[in-house]
């Protein structure tokens, strides 16, 4: 049954990124003009840990936008992340359909929040998490690179790091600090 579930997922990922098609960005600009952020966060206890060490940075690299984590289903964030700040985003089991992929449901619920920047630190491919962002071809979809490309990401931030969990969280983090960074002092970082 778990092979058939892949396999019918894997399908409508297929059907859902022949449809997709990604509006053109412009960096470090569209970067400086986030309003609100969407970041998704891997499985595992342990790179929840380590990227928990990390939410301060997100916090100053996107201080006049409001962040949204979601975690996967059954992941407890609750006694991890900190409450104030954040709101969490985890999907309950009425959100995932039969294959693993977000609903419609969650889809609209999610879409009621305009997300402009859709942060994945998912290192290895995530069913739920591409079906999310086939979702917003119009905001900002970053990733790690040589990972699933496009049309999920529109950028891709590659890291010299191959193994090392921590430093690759770091080094996506402190690359889209960089971009943000480097816009020119005549970007209005407070339209939306």
């Amino acid at each position: 049954m778990k092979a058939i579930k892949r396999i019918a997922a894997q399908f409508k990922l297929r059907m859902l990124s022949r449809n997709c098609r990604a509006e053109p960005i412009s960096l470090p600009g569209d970067l400086a003009a986030v309003r609100t952020v969407l970041v998704c966060l891997p499985p595992g206890q342990r790179e929840l840990t380590m990227i928990k060490m990390l939410l301060p940075d997100l916090s100053r690299i996107f201080a006049n936008a409001e962040i949204y984590i979601m975690a996967s289903p059954g992941s407890s964030v609750y006694d991890i992340f900190p409450r104030k700040g954040y709101r969490i985003m985890t999907p309950s089991s009425d959100h995932i359909n039969w294959c693993g992929l977000a609903s419609k449901k969650y889809i609209k619920m999610l879409k009621e929040n305009h997300y402009d920047l859709i942060l994945d630190l998912n290192l290895a491919p995530h069913n739920l998490t591409q079906s999310i962002l086939l979702e917003f071809p119009g905001a900002i979809r970053i990733g790690k690179g040589n990972s699933i490309g496009a049309p999920y990401y529109n950028l891709e931030i590659k890291t010299k790091f191959i193994r090392d969990e921590k430093n690759i969280y770091k080094s996506i983090i402190s690359t889209i600090d960089k971009l943000i960074n480097s816009a020119p002092a005549d970007v209005d970082r407070t339209t939306q």
